[in-house]
């Protein structure tokens, strides 16, 4: 930990309470505040430090940026330090995301809320492609130069691609496996006899559940411990469970719970609170959001003293190529199922403009949704179908 550790508990409730606040963007605005207020501003950390903090935090499954925030916090002031900053920088975007839960999941919403939910919802799939598409660079570039490995890494993408839009309960078996698959690949390959990570083997039996809380538990469990690339990896993982399997939702409901999950500052994650909240209300946010966060606070503070180690294990880079492929893969697929929820023409009409803004131009999120709610606002009180 760093030598800071007389930074008041004060604080951090202080500064990472700000950053909750105000984080609109995601994990790049995350990152971005994180860096100017540990690294540049108090000096707490080194650029070396946080790089460091980054990098780990990164291959590590769960909001990446949470557990950046709870790691800078856990330099500072050790276990309970991560545990106040974790939940400072969480609680802002949850507090506002289940506020407008009750608004637009309400039996009977007003007409400009179902025009405005309509609206950001048509522009999610594009959301979705032009989040795969940020992640690929990164990507193509942990997987090297050697072109079998690149063979493998394109089958990988393809895999998750076609498995978000096909399988969607299933979608984590197919993750995990391909990081094993890549494992194994390259073990072979030096002639290792050790065994490839067997602890991820339990993993790929997933539990079969039927319903009410423990289904619940699961699905928001799924998010936090087993969302390998990133916060937006939820959206397959939660769709099929969420509509399909539970029936907590429509599809056009989790279009809108995906869309509050990007206009609210803190995590992406926190899209599993309006999927909690469509379940059980209130109690159902606050449990899927607790259940999917609990992992981060346990990696981050368990493991933080292993983190250089983790980042040297060979084995964990070839399974983040293969899983970090598959993951981008169905984020990139999660936007036909997505597309699939639209009804409307203008609908259709405003996730073109969508992915004009979002993948052509390569404009920001927010402004994005904002503008197709506003879109929508404008077409529902003309008269169009919502």
């Amino acid at each position: 930990m760093s030598d800071a550790l007389t930074v008041p508990y004060r604080t951090i409730v202080r500064e990472w309470g700000r950053i909750g606040v105000i984080g609109f963007g995601g994990p790049p605005t995350h990152i971005v505040l994180l860096r100017r207020l540990c690294v540049e501003e108090r000096e707490w950390l080194t650029t070396h430090d946080f790089e460091d903090g980054i990098a780990a935090t990164n291959l590590l499954p769960g909001p990446a940026s949470t557990q950046l925030a709870i790691y800078c916090a856990w330099r500072l002031r050790g276990w309970l330090g991560a545990i106040v900053g974790g939940l400072c920088f969480i609680v802002p975007g949850l507090t506002m995301i289940l506020a407008l839960s009750a608004v637009f999941l309400a039996a009977h919403p007003p007409l400009w809320v179902l025009g405005a939910a309509a609206g950001a919802g048509a522009a999610v799939p594009a959301v979705a492609l032009s989040a795969a598409l940020g992640l690929l660079p990164a990507s193509w570039k942990r997987a090297g130069a050697e072109r079998p490995v690149r063979v493998r890494w394109a089958l990988y993408l393809l895999a998750g691609g076609i498995s978000a839009a096909t399988v969607g309960p299933f979608l984590v078996l197919v993750l995990i496996v391909c990081g094993v698959a890549e494992i194994a690949i390259r073990a072979r390959g030096r002639g290792s006899q050790r065994r490839v990570v067997p602890a991820l083997f339990p993993m790929t039996v997933l539990p079969v559940v039927t319903g009410g809380t423990a289904a619940l538990c699961w699905v928001a469990l799924k998010v936090g411990a087993l969302s390998y690339g990133g916060g937006f990896v939820i959206i397959p993982l939660m769709q099929h469970d969420a509509v399909v399997t539970y029936h907590w939702m429509t599809g056009a409901q989790f279009l809108n719970a995906v869309a509050l999950g990007q206009i609210t500052p803190g995590p992406v994650v926190q899209t599993v609170a309006v999927v909690g909240y469509a379940a059980s209300g209130l109690w159902g946010g606050l449990l899927a959001a607790a259940v999917a966060f609990a992992p981060s606070f346990v990696f981050v503070i368990a493991g933080a003293t292993h983190f250089d180690r983790l980042r040297a294990d060979a084995r964990v880079q070839a399974f983040f190529v293969g899983a970090g492929a598959a993951v981008i893969g169905a984020i990139a697929g999660s936007a036909i199922p997505l597309g699939r929820e639209l009804s409307h023409l203008w609908q259709f009409c405003i996730l073109v403009l969508a992915a004009v803004w979002l993948v052509g131009l390569k404009r920001g999120v927010l402004p994005a949704l904002l503008m197709a709610g506003a879109i929508g606002i404008l077409a529902v009180l003309a008269g169009a179908p919502s």
